[in-house]
């Protein structure tokens, strides 16, 4: 049985009085909206409810124009996981989050980080279509605590955002509807890409199709009608905090929307009350040779013309005549190519073009050189699963992590490529900031924010710097960790599989904010793709799941295996796979277990923790880190769910037994391990 099938919304008693006492626009705590029911804006120009999109029976929660005939939808919170009936419930809870739930069980919600507690929190939909959460008591009538603005689908309105929130990592994307029965993620997608000068693009997948132009402080560079006018304005912004485009309209009575859809095709759509039907504004792109690339890097597009009726002629002429040319350019070219200095030359092109490709700065090796002291072994901070890690200062006094690929790692430039491309893409205050590389000659480097506390093993399994970091902080850890892997998993553009977390995986700033890291490993899935299969199994065992280990069988549920194991070792200060106990117990996970099932789990908590914690929530965590880490995959939460239980109050499910590692499995690995003090990962190739 699925886990949230038991989840109750946090004291929400479901009486009748309860049911529909809630304003016209907004839903207070405890308050519910049931399938039926809607909200609608002040002004009436915005209705938020349940839908069935097209010809489709499957029900959805969306916010859409009240007063215009053709149903038009703008917004839809569970896009992804559609409600099979009419059972929908939504929720605000006690957290400041709404809460939508089908016969008791989780199909989405809001995954409020707002690091303001919400005294008296309360749900609006506003007239500008933006549904928010926001505390009654707040003075500042644009201080919210959560909003839709921020989570657009395939829709962008007046005064939403484009762009990237730089001190979050939050993206504003659209991304378009699979279908019109089908509002789930399409691959089309218009997002930020942020180069010496942002720019805007259409993806599909990870195929540019189509860019703006920077912004050249009137307009985006490639789109010219987009200028200020009697209709629109146009904004744009670029500082340390966010980057983002945005428009609004001058008269209020405009009723305009941008659209994106599978086409490949940008509409800004007008209402026209005369006609009562949309009229296409603006599309884009309009021609031919708008398309991204579309003639190579260094090509002009021309638009045919007109086209030669009676070509035979010409093209058996033509054609024998360059044939000829071509054949003899060929031999020249081959012969001069095959000199050593050419062979060199094209060798740092190649890798400067594949740098170019992964759209991430450039560093070279004598900058890197400097900045590390020549790779100083006084600047060695530790040693990842590429090679060793060092501390480096650039001349402008920023601190770097410098991660370099030994030839004796086992890993090669496609894992490190992996990562590269995986890293550059994401933006999150949980995940680490890759600042750029250098492809050098036979050098690969990666160039890190520093984290300046180094990792989580370091702190949590030593018994001096154990004391350092109080219960509170750790949970905060835990937390934070749990929000990374979130993001990862259903909030960035591919869902990611990182298949190595562990704790020297997790970094931690200036201020023990945690920062996942080593994406070498990593897998992506796309479209409707929750599992996969290989015979190169890479990891770190003590914290693979049973499936991956085995099996090769890796999903979200084996990260978040792995992540209820690090959750259990933050609470207990011990590592797994080294916890010994005088009842043969194998594991810190089995005696986590044993001592669970013997009401006797508090006494598993690091001492170094225990005038810090309270009881309560330490044990409530450790409940939830033993959910993560059952057996069978479909018993274990999702992140999303996770971040739920630790949020809340929650009912939670007694866990089933977890998985553990066979002793057989693990054999081949002790004795890589043994030659290292170092945790590392390991690659283990299974003959099937």
């Amino acid at each position: 049985m699925d886990i949230l099938s038991f989840m109750t919304v946090a004291a929400i008693v479901l009486s009748p009085s309860l049911i529909i006492s809630l304003a016209n626009d907004s839903i207070h705590v405890l308050h519910l909206m049931r399938d039926g029911h809607t909200l609608v804006s002040k002004g009436g120009k915005f209705e938020l409810g349940f839908f069935s999109p097209g010809s489709s029976q499957k029900r959805y929660l969306g916010i859409w124009y009240k007063n215009i005939p053709i149903q038009t939808v703008v917004w839809v919170a569970n896009r992804a996981n559609p409600i099979n009936d009419s059972s929908g419930i939504l929720t605000l809870n006690s957290t400041g989050n709404l809460v939508l739930t089908q016969n008791s069980s989780l199909v989405w919600y809001t995954n409020n980080n707002s690091h303001k507690q919400a005294q008296n929190a309360v749900a609006v939909l506003l007239e500008s279509g933006n549904l928010v959460i926001r505390d009654e008591g707040e003075t500042n009538p644009e201080e919210y605590l959560w909003q839709s603005f921020d989570y657009p689908t395939d829709t962008l309105l007046p005064g939403m955002k484009l762009g990237s929130d730089l001190r979050t990592g939050l993206e504003w994307r659209f991304t378009a509807w699979k279908s019109p029965d089908d509002p789930s993620p399409g691959d089309i997608n218009w997002l930020l890409k942020r180069y010496n000068s942002p720019e805007f693009y259409m993806m599909k997948g990870t195929k540019k199709l189509v860019r703006t132009g920077p912004w050249n402080g009137l307009y985006l560079s490639g789109l010219p009608d987009l200028q200020n006018n009697t209709l629109y304005r146009f904004n744009y912004v670029n500082n340390n905090n966010e980057i983002y485009y945005s428009f609004s309209v001058v008269n209020n009575f405009i009723i305009t929307r941008t659209v994106a859809n599978q086409t490949g095709v940008l509409y800004r759509y007008v209402w026209v009350e005369d006609d009562k039907n949309w009229k296409t504004y603006r599309s884009y792109p309009k021609e031919f040779c708008d398309t991204y690339g579309l003639c190579g890097p260094y090509g002009n597009c021309i638009k045919p013309v007109y086209r030669i009726k009676n070509t035979s002629t010409i093209v058996a002429s033509t054609v024998a005549a360059i044939c000829g040319v071509l054949l003899l350019s060929y031999f020249i070219y081959r012969m001069g190519r095959n000199s050593p200095e050419n062979l060199l030359t094209e060798t740092e092109n190649n890798n400067e073009r594949l740098v170019n490709d992964l759209d991430i700065p450039l560093f070279d090796l004598p900058t890197i050189v400097s900045a590390t002291n020549d790779f100083s072994t006084k600047n060695k901070i530790g040693q990842g699963g590429f090679g060793p890690v060092y501390r480096g200062l650039l001349v402008n006094g920023q601190e770097i992590a410098v991660k370099t690929l030994s030839s004796s790692s086992g890993q090669g430039l496609t894992e490190f490529l992996n990562e590269v491309k995986l890293i550059a893409k994401l933006q999150h205050r949980n995940l680490v900031k890759l600042l750029g590389c250098c492809i050098e000659g036979h050098e690969n480097i990666l160039v890190y924010e520093y984290m300046p506390n180094g990792s989580l093993n370091s702190f949590i399994f030593d018994d001096t710097k154990g004391k350092l970091i109080s219960w509170p902080q750790r949970f905060n850890i835990i937390r934070g960790i749990a929000r990374g892997l979130m993001y990862l998993h259903q909030d960035s553009r591919l869902r990611i599989i990182h298949r190595d977390l562990k704790a020297s995986n997790v970094l931690l700033d200036e201020n023990l904010n945690p920062k996942i890291s080593d994406f070498g490993t990593a897998k992506t899935f796309g479209g409707d793709q929750t599992q996969g299969n290989t015979k190169r199994i890479v990891g770190t065992h003590g914290y693979m799941a049973p499936e991956y280990a085995v099996d090769g069988l890796f999903s979200v549920k084996s990260d978040v295996f792995s992540f209820g194991i690090v959750m259990l070792e933050v609470i207990c200060g011990n590592r797994n796979r080294a916890y010994y106990h005088t009842d043969n117990t194998l594991n810190l996970v089995s005696q986590a277990w044993k001592m669970w099932k013997e009401n006797r789990a508090i006494e598993l908590i690091d001492p170094n923790i225990r005038d810090s914690y309270v009881a309560s929530e330490v044990l409530r965590c450790m409940h939830v880190s033993l959910l993560c880490v059952q057996q069978h995959p479909d018993d274990r939460p999702t992140m999303h769910s996770v971040i739920l239980m630790l949020d809340s109050e929650m009912e939670l499910v007694e866990p089933k037994a977890p998985g553990f590692i066979s002793k057989h499995v693990s054999t081949e690995v002790d004795s890589m391990e043994k030659s290292s003090t170092n945790e590392v990962t390991v690659s283990i190739l299974n003959p099937r």
